[in-house]
């Protein structure tokens, strides 16, 4: 029971979290779908657990690490991860919302 009270608060605070960076980045660079598009790599940032600039050094080490923890994410990495794609996702699309309705900040 606690597993799955823990698991519903993090998926609404990487829900959350992602909804909030996207919408600001997203406003700021005039770019709808920018943390849609970068949110890949965020995620390969957290499942990798090596530094970014191993891509660069060692890259077959750091290709095989990011394989590696992307094949073995538990079925609650995934949901949690999940929210904050929908998360991202749902920023574009409320700034498209808010620029077809005549809001020109966004």
């Amino acid at each position: 029971m606690t597993a799955l009270i823990q698991l519903i608060i993090s998926v609404l605070l990487f829900f959350v979290l992602f909804f909030g960076i996207a919408f600001i980045l997203n406003m700021l660079l005039k770019s709808t779908w920018i943390m849609a598009g970068f949110y890949p790599f965020v995620v390969c940032a957290i499942v990798d657990k090596i530094s970014t600039a191993d891509y660069f050094l060692k890259p077959k080490y750091a290709f095989q690490q990011l394989w590696h923890g992307i094949t073995h994410l538990l079925p609650a990495d995934i949901i949690m991860l999940s929210g904050g794609l929908i998360g991202a996702l749902l920023a574009g699309f409320v700034i498209r919302g808010l620029r077809n309705s005549g809001y020109t900040m966004f």
